[in-house]
């Protein structure tokens, strides 16, 4: 049986351990600092098993040693949004957060796939990358599949069609600055661009922009966990099962798309071994602006956070 650990016993790190479990493709351990936490969610998961029918072994714990073995690694701990704070808001505590884990992560479980959660994404991964040692294609992110998911539901609930019918492209950073790509945006193959006309997609594209943020509003003390935790479970079968599923994900780039030692939301083969290979596409001018424009929010910061740490980023 495959493993997988999951960092972080809260809304995301619980709801993406009963995704996974429902998948019934891995064992799971849950670890997170508080004491109790993990152990009572993962039996509360594990006498669910029964009803719902999966038969892998959940183990929550506070001790990172339980992780050795993972075949992935999904790293969710860190501070949610509140309301008026931005990602770039928690820059500065979930990097603490971060390099913490990613050193237990190296050092336990050093042959596993890293699947970044925690905000803001982008530059976590970078965190993450420079904590662990790991190899570039084994440390990626949780961005574009959940921007993507978003945007398709409100594609679908604009047209009435089943979500299952549209498919979206959704590339940049995780934030205000995300490109939704609207030619890359099909319902059972049709563009919407042949579906809706431009101020209906722009209302769609600024709603998926700012999804997050809408979910914040709604719930004042915390962020969304569903739509997250449902995409995370996604990526970590495609990499247990080597799908070779072509997904928009953060991913270190070295020249694609122009960019250079940045995470950035991009079309991604995922498989066993993580971003088996970024995809380029052909943008029109205007989506380059927008794809700037998103990776120099990203540089920023970047370049915030050294003002931070001195971290020697490949």
């Amino acid at each position: 049986m495959k493993k997988v650990s999951v960092i972080g016993a809260g809304h995301v790190g619980a709801t993406t351990t009963y995704y996974i479990a429902e998948k019934n493709i891995a064992d799971i351990v849950m670890v997170d600092v508080l004491e109790g936490v993990p152990q009572a969610k993962g039996l509360d998961f594990s006498q669910a098993a029964p009803l719902r029918r999966y038969g892998v072994h959940i183990h929550g714990t506070n001790n990172y040693a339980d992780i050795a073995a993972s075949d992935v690694v999904v790293l969710t701990a860190g501070v949610p949004r509140k309301p008026g704070m931005d990602r770039m808001d928690l820059l500065k505590i979930n990097t603490d957060i971060v390099k913490g884990a990613a050193h237990h992560i190296a050092h336990y479980a050093p042959n596993s796939t890293l699947i970044v959660v925690s905000n803001p994404l982008d530059i976590m991964c970078m965190v993450a990358l420079d904590a662990s040692g790991f190899a570039l294609k084994r440390v990626l992110g949780m961005a574009g599949i959940l921007d993507s998911t978003r945007f398709r539901y409100f594609v679908a609930e604009k047209l009435g069609v089943a979500v299952t019918d549209v498919h979206a492209m959704v590339l940049g950073g995780h934030g205000d600055s995300m490109v939704p790509l609207p030619r890359f945006t099909t319902v059972a193959g049709i563009p919407i661009t042949e579906l809706l006309n431009k101020d209906e997609i722009h209302e769609l594209v600024e709603r998926t922009r700012k999804g997050g943020a809408e979910i914040v509003g709604y719930l004042k003390t915390g962020s969304a966990f569903y739509a997250p935790a449902a995409s995370v479970a996604e990526m970590v079968e495609a990499v247990l099962t080597n799908e070779k599923r072509i997904i928009p994900a953060a991913a270190y780039l070295r020249g694609e798309y122009g960019y250079e030692a940045i995470y950035l939301g991009v079309p991604i083969v995922i498989g066993k071994n993580g971003v088996e290979r970024i995809i380029e596409l052909e943008l029109t001018s205007e989506e380059r602006i927008h794809l700037d424009r998103s990776a120099q929010a990203v540089k920023e910061g970047m370049d915030a956070l050294r003002s931070f740490y001195t971290m020697a980023f490949k």
